[in-house]
C-alpha cells in the first residue's frame, strides 16, 4: 500500500532546511500507521506455514493492524479462519482502545492485563499461538522493504528521521535501502521515558509519545550499528519539544499529527540547532495515530 511523501516546502523554510523535505505519511496508511507495513506481511508468511492463531501484546498500533489483517483475511477466505487474541496494558491510550473494541469478534479477542507482552509470551511459549512481535521476529524487517522502495524514488536522499521504539522500522529501512544500493542517513528519535538505543544522562520521565515502549531494546546494537554506518545519529525529544514539533507542522503544513509522529520533525530540529548539514532530501516519518 502506497503512502503520500509530499514535500514540506512551508515547514523546510521555517526550520531553515537549506534542501528538501519530504513527509512520509504512514499515518495516512490504511491501518493507521507504518505497522501497516509489518505485521500483515508477518500474518500472510505465517498463514502461509500453517498457522491459524496468533496473539499480539500492544500499545495500540500493531494491534490495530493485526486486527485488520485478520478481519480481512477472514472475510476472503470463509473456509480458512484465522484466530486472534490481543493483549493491551490498563493504561492504553483511550482513544485506540476505542479502534480496537470495533475490530473485536469472535475470531478477534481483547483482554486488558497488567503485563501484556509476558501474557503474550506465555501463549507462545504454550503453543497455543504464534506471538506476533516484531521486536524480535526478523520476518518483520521485510514488510519495510516496500517502504524502502518508496523512499528510494527520491532522488539523492540524504536522511531519514525515524520515532524509533524497537528499531525494526529503522533496520528494515536500512536493510532495504542496501538493495538500492543508497545509504542514506539514518536518525533514530527516542523520549526521555523510553531511549534504549540513545544515550542520555537526563532522568527517566513520562513522554505524550506512548507508542514509543520498548525499553529492553533487543534490536539495539544492530541499530546502533547501522546509525553509524549510515553516519545518522539518535535523538531524544522532550515533551515541549513534541509539543512545538505538532504545533509548527499545523502551522506551516496545515497537519495535525499524533506525538508519536512529531518525534520524527523535532528529531530533524535537533539536528539543525546541532549543525548537522545535509546534501539532499530529508525525510521525516510520520509514523502514524
Amino acid at each position: 500500500m502506497l503512502t503520500p511523501q509530499p514535500q514540506a516546502k512551508q515547514l523546510a523554510r521555517a526550520l531553515g532546511l537549506k534542501t528538501e523535505l519530504y513527509l512520509k505519511r504512514e499515518d495516512l496508511h490504511p491501518h493507521g500507521s507504518h505497522k501497516g507495513r509489518s505485521i500483515p506481511f508477518m500474518i500472510e508468511y505465517y498463514a502461509s506455514e500453517g498457522r491459524d492463531n496468533f496473539c499480539i501484546s500492544s500499545s495500540g498500533n500493531a494491534a490495530i493492524s493485526a486486527a485488520i489483517t485478520i478481519n480481512e483475511h477472514n472475510a476472503k477466505h470463509k473456509k480458512s479462519q484465522l484466530d486472534l487474541k490481543i493483549f493491551v496494558g490498563k493504561n492504553i491510550d483511550a482513544r485506540k482502545l476505542v479502534v480496537i473494541k470495533k475490530l473485536v469478534n469472535k475470531y478477534v479477542l481483547l483482554e486488558k492485563v497488567d503485563n501484556p507482552k509476558q501474557s503474550a509470551f506465555q501463549m507462545d511459549k504454550q503453543r497455543k499461538a504464534k506471538n506476533l512481535r516484531q521486536s524480535t521476529d526478523d520476518t518483520a524487517l521485510a514488510g519495510y522493504e516496500a517502504l524502502a522502495n518508496e523512499l528510494a524514488e527520491i532522488k539523492n536522499l540524504a536522511a531519514v528521521f525515524i520515532p524509533t521504539s524497537s528499531g525494526t522500522t529503522a533496520q528494515g529501512l536500512y536493510e532495504g535501502f542496501k538493495k538500492h544500493e543508497i545509504n542514506p542517513q539514518i536518525h533514530i528519535v527516542q523520549t526521555p521515558a523510553c531511549h534504549p538505543m540513545v544515550e542520555s544522562s537526563d532522568p527517566i520521565s513520562p513522554s505524550v509519545a506512548n507508542a514509543i515502549v520498548d525499553k529492553i531494546g533487543y534490536r539495539q546494537e544492530t541499530v546502533q550499528k547501522l546509525v553509524r554506518d549510515s553516519k545518522g545519529n539518535g535523538w531524544i525529544a522532550t515533551n515541549d519539544d513534541i509539543t512545538e514539533a505538532m504545533r509548527q507542522i499545523k502551522e506551516t503544513e496545515n497537519i495535525d499529527i499524533s506525538p508519536n509522529s512529531a518525534l520524527s520533525i523535532e528529531g530533524l530540529k535537533l539536528a539543525l540547532k546541532n549543525n548537522w548539514k545535509f546534501d539532499g532530501p530529508v525525510v521525516c516519518i510520520l509514523t502514524g495515530r
